[in-house]
């Protein structure tokens, strides 16, 4: 399914409200290949007509992403927005850049940020829900760094869907409404945003409730015209203020903290695969060395022969992930501060190594991390709680460039604080709590000025002609590689399209207990997968979010995650 296309000259202009483009086969006498047309790939359809709408007044794919980003933040707040952060992986004739938006710890912040007096970490309500886990939020700044780099269009324009959104009004569906309801808590934590989402009997809007964010379409504004030093700049002192004031202790952010913020390049992960590279991001993200790493693993077995609804398929694959997981914990954290062996992770003689642990017919009883090249002489395991929410969305333009971004603002709603609009994030709460375990640092621990990890894994493959056949990423918090991983074996390996292969059950190994989805084929493989040594399998109600686009003989496939679709509705 997956190879190198020629095709004639793009159509004119992209309509709206189509989520894929594609043209005809060149003809035999043709000589000069032109690229597939512009497609958008997202989580909510308004987001992606916002993509679109800027493909089609001839944006590059950077500048339809900005354009989604945005319009993520008005019409799905519980994922992301230009509170939090987050990473992009670019892919265009200039070759392979990522970028990372990741949000930072002010300079104040030390390890025991989320510790008592006594050690013990602190209330969930006082570590999350309060100034102690906002970062300062990336995406503003992650969205200007990429349009200077690759915009076709004016800055302004890339915020007009979204300022329309804001202003004019968006429709509750089924997902938001149950966001609201299933995290009340935070969503509702704040004054402006109860005036919002909420009634006067403080119960969430009904689905199919028209909500209008004056506040947010001023605040885009002010930064469409002053471009992102209106955020990092003009608007700094004010942010710092109000996260200072819902701060409880020590370590609170400053005006020079969102000051001196910077979005910045980093090297990309790449590995092979079959006949294909996977290329996705690095440090302080983990998603790209675990994608590669579970590929990498399984590349001995024949995969394609097992095919999906094997359980020997479903063991290797879990193993995969459980050898590749234990390496992230240990090793993984914000290369500015501390020493990642990436290199060594993704080396093909250290992965044969770790392949090897994977016995056919039986799980391992336990895994530890391994020692690859570089690796430091010692280092801790520590205590991140799971990471929740995050978006993801796929571009393509005509000329060929991709972008595969990845959003967040960590848990739903993220901190509940609301300021400009928009919720803030509570990414710091992704560090470990604790800054060392038996005297033996841990990567990632809090330090100022540092970037937590995460999960997140935009990536995009390449055929052996190095043409961009896959972009594709996920939401959801530590299952975010598992999906991705999952859904490239899927095209791969079982030569599915992009939608059939995001529509796979969703497999994990935590610890000694799998979750899967209930209905599922996996689901009928429990009592057999607990057999074979892999512990309680616990079932739960269906649960992914992925994004894909795939390149195929008649144009670009838009994919989403098919467990969503579903609740995109408004009645």
């Amino acid at each position: 399914m997956l190879k190198a296309l020629t095709f004639l000259s793009p159509i004119a202009l992209l309509l709206t409200g189509c989520t894929t483009y594609s043209a005809p086969l060149v003809s035999a006498t043709e000589t000069a290949p032109t690229p597939l047309e512009g497609a958008v790939s997202s989580a909510d359809p308004r987001a992606t007509a916002a993509g679109e709408a800027i493909l089609a007044k001839g944006g590059s794919a950077s500048d339809a992403a900005i354009a989604v980003m945005l319009a993520l933040t008005v019409v799905e707040p519980q994922s992301s927005g230009i509170g939090g952060g987050g990473f992009m992986v670019h892919a265009g004739s200039d070759g392979l850049i990522t970028l990372d938006g990741r949000e930072t710890a002010p300079a104040s912040a030390t390890g025991t940020r989320f510790l008592d007096s006594e050690g013990e970490r602190l209330p969930f309500e006082t570590r999350v829900t309060t100034g102690l886990s906002v970062g300062v939020p990336g995406n503003i700044a992650l969205a200007a760094e990429a349009h200077q780099r690759y915009g076709k269009l004016e800055w302004a324009e890339l915020f007009e869907p979204a300022i329309a959104l804001a202003r004019d009004g968006f429709l509750v569906n089924r997902r938001l409404h149950g966001s609201l309801s299933d995290r009340k808590e935070r969503a509702a934590k704040t004054e402006a945003a109860r005036a919002i989402f909420f009634g006067d009997d403080g119960e969430p809007l009904p689905v199919g409730a028209r909500i209008t964010i004056p506040d947010l379409a001023d605040t885009f504004e002010q930064i469409a015209a002053q471009g992102s030093s209106a955020f990092y700049d003009a608007n700094a002192d004010a942010l710092a203020s109000y996260v200072a004031q819902e701060t409880p202790r020590d370590g609170a952010m400053t005006p020079q903290d969102i000051r001196g913020y910077e979005a910045k390049a980093r090297d990309a992960v790449c590995a092979p695969y079959r006949t294909y590279k996977i290329c996705g991001m690095g440090p302080p993200s983990s998603g790209g060395v675990a994608v590669a790493q579970m590929l990498a693993q399984l590349e001995r077995f024949d995969i394609a022969a097992l095919g999906p609804e094997s359980i020997e398929f479903w063991h290797l694959f879990l193993e995969s992930q459980r050898i590749a997981y234990a390496d992230r914990e240990l090793y993984i954290g914000d290369a500015d501060f501390v020493a990642v062996p990436v290199a060594g992770l993704v080396d093909p003689a250290y992965i044969a190594t770790r392949s090897a642990l994977i016995n056919p017919t039986s799980a391992l009883q336990s895994v530890e991390a391994g020692t690859p090249p570089g690796a430091p002489l010692a280092r801790a395991d520590g205590d991140e709680p799971p990471e929740n929410g995050t978006t993801h969305f796929s571009v393509v333009d005509s000329d060929g460039n991709a972008v595969s971004y990845t959003s967040t603002v960590e848990g739903a709603f993220g901190s509940g604080l609301h300021w400009g609009g928009f919720y803030l994030n509570n990414e710091l709460t992704d560090f470990s709590s604790s800054p060392e375990r038996s005297g033996v640092m841990v990567a990632n621990r809090v330090e100022g000025g540092k970037r937590p990890r995460s999960s997140m894994a935009p990536t995009i493959v390449f055929d052996e002609d190095g043409e961009v056949v896959l972009v594709i990423g996920a939401a959801g918090g530590p299952t975010i590689p598992v999906q991705v991983a999952r859904s490239i074996i899927g095209v791969v390996d079982f030569d599915m399209s992009a939608q059939d292969a995001l529509g796979l059950p969703l497999l994990m190994a935590f610890g000694t207990t799998v979750i899967t989805e209930e209905g599922s084929v996996v689901a009928g493989m429990a009592q057999d997968l607990e057999a074979m040594g892999h512990g309680s399998v616990r079932l739960l109600s269906p649960r992914g979010k992925a994004n894909a686009l795939l390149r195929t003989e008649n144009g670009w496939e838009s994919a989403g995650d098919p467990r969503v679709a579903e609740l995109l509705v408004y009645e």
